[in-house]
C-alpha cells in the first residue's frame, strides 16, 4: 500500500468512526438514560451542549469523508468507472447522511438552541425529538455503511 492510500484510509477511517460512533453512544447510551433521569430545564441545556461539543467533530468528519473518498477513488482507483459497486453505495449513502446532517444543524439544532435560551422547553423538545429521528436514520445509514466498507466487495 503507498503512503497516500494509508493516509487517506486513516483519515477516512477515524472521521467515519467518530462521526458514527458518536451517534450510537449518543442514540444508544446517553438518550435514555438522559430521558430517565433528567427533567426538561436539566436534559434540554444538556443536550444543547452535547451537541455543541460534538457536532464540530461531524463538521470535520463531513469535510474529510467526501474528500478522503475522492481522492482515492481519483488518484488510487483510477476512477468512478474503476471502483465497485460497493464504493458506489458508499458514495450514495455517505451524501444522504451529509445532507441529512446538515438540515439538522441549520434547522431543529438552531430552533433547539433558541428555545433552551428562552427556557422554552416544550418547543426544545419538540426539536429534540426531530433531532432524535434525524439521528436514528443516520444511524442506520451508518452503520449500513461500514458494513458495505467492510464486506461490501465481497456481496
Amino acid at each position: 500500500m503507498n503512503p497516500t492510500m494509508s493516509t487517506l484510509i486513516a483519515l477516512h477511517l477515524l472521521a467515519a468512526v467518530i462521526w458514527v460512533g458518536g451517534m450510537f453512544f449518543a442514540y444508544m447510551a446517553l438518550r435514555p438514560v438522559a430521558a430517565t433521569l433528567l427533567e426538561p430545564p436539566l436534559r434540554l441545556p444538556l443536550w444543547t451542549q452535547t451537541f455543541r461539543r460534538f457536532f464540530p467533530w461531524v463538521w470535520l468528519a463531513v469535510a474529510l469523508l467526501p474528500v478522503t473518498g475522492y481522492l482515492m477513488v481519483f488518484t488510487v482507483f483510477g476512477g468512478m468507472a474503476q471502483v465497485g459497486l460497493h464504493v458506489h453505495l458508499m458514495q450514495v449513502l455517505g451524501w444522504a447522511m451529509i445532507l441529512l446532517y446538515m438540515h439538522m444543524y441549520f434547522a431543529p439544532f438552531q430552533r433547539m438552541q433558541r428555545a433552551v435560551a428562552t427556557g422554552d422547553w416544550p418547543g426544545a423538545g419538540a426539536q429534540l425529538a426531530q433531532i432524535r429521528r434525524i439521528i436514528g436514520i443516520n444511524l442506520m445509514l451508518g452503520l449500513g455503511v461500514v458494513l458495505i466498507a467492510s464486506a461490501g466487495r465481497y456481496f
